[in-house]
């Protein structure tokens, strides 16, 4: 489970619908989708870490964006040479898999981590900001370019991942990777630096390690709810609401001895209820080793 929020800007923006935040016009619900939290996590492991990235943007000399067969050849030319530098190599394919087209061909890898559509917890307040660009409108011209841009005042987003051991035998996802990917998470979250994201924070991750292959609970976002103090849309920070994990907490406690361990990562600006107390997350969770991630 993992939760951010991001306050007076656009988490995820809709390019066929002049790059407005997504929101669910039934449920007015901001939604986020899996690739804008995999290139959050790409991007800290290429920026931050050093690690080589196979989806990224690459440019040649003249400025021409590289494609994907570009990149392939860039692994090996045969089949086989792809396929095995690319896992060597390339740390968000064996993360999150990918098709690798080759000229005649193309190489499938299944990725081990999936993540849900990203969904915030409350009714959002969409804003639309009107202002003037840093250029003018035309050449000997007075005039700057105005521009408008759509804005959300506050959303607080949640995923839901799960780490699926038969395919990371295939793709050699390693323990290292693992811990990798939930640093990027957190840390990733926290650095995007452009100007749409600026304002973003990781609040609450949680990651269950289970004894038994091929078993998890499912659905553990779905365990969580927000108990507000204002209207949706007039949320504006975590102090407009505490994080009730009832339910969470009984399916984890019914679930405890297929359970291996608990780790966790929270803001100190979040507040768990149970059973309608503030309370801290280690004493929420009985039965069941618990520890805080070291990010």
């Amino acid at each position: 489970i993992f939760l951010y929020d991001i306050a007076d800007n656009n988490p995820n923006g809709d390019p066929l619908d002049s790059n407005k935040p997504r929101i669910d016009e039934e449920t007015g619900e901001n939604i986020v989708t899996d690739a804008r939290l995999k290139r959050t996590i790409r991007d800290y492991l290429h920026d931050y870490k050093g690690e080589e990235i196979f989806v990224r943007e690459i440019r040649d000399k003249e400025g021409k964006v590289q494609d994907a067969k570009k990149r392939a050849s860039d692994f090996g030319k045969t089949k086989e040479e792809v396929s095995k530098n690319v896992l060597e190599n390339c740390i968000d394919v064996r993360l999150f898999g990918g098709t690798i087209p080759l000229n005649k061909d193309s190489v499938t890898f299944t990725g081990p981590v999936q993540f849900n559509l990203g969904r915030s917890f409350h009714k959002v307040y969409l804003k639309r900001i009107k202002g003037t660009g840093a250029f003018a409108s035309g050449e000997g011209k007075a005039n700057k370019t105005f521009r408008e841009e759509y804005i959300l005042s506050y959303s607080l987003v949640g995923f839901y991942g799960i780490i699926n051991e038969n395919a990371a035998k295939i793709t050699n996802l390693t323990q290292g990777d693992i811990n990798l990917l939930i640093e990027g998470m957190w840390n990733g979250t926290k650095n995007l630096i452009s100007r749409s994201k600026v304002g973003q924070l990781p609040r609450l991750l949680i990651k269950v390690n289970y004894k038994e292959e091929n078993y998890h609970i499912g659905g553990l976002l779905k365990k969580i709810s927000l108990n507000k103090n204002v209207d949706d849309e007039a949320i504006r920070s975590p102090k407009n609401y505490t994080v009730n994990i009832n339910d969470l907490v009984k399916v984890l406690d019914k679930n405890k001895d297929k359970i291996l361990n608990i780790e966790y990562k929270i803001d100190e600006e979040i507040a768990l209820e149970l059973d309608g107390k503030e309370i801290d997350i280690k004493d929420a969770i009985k039965n069941i080793d618990i520890k805080e991630l070291e990010i």
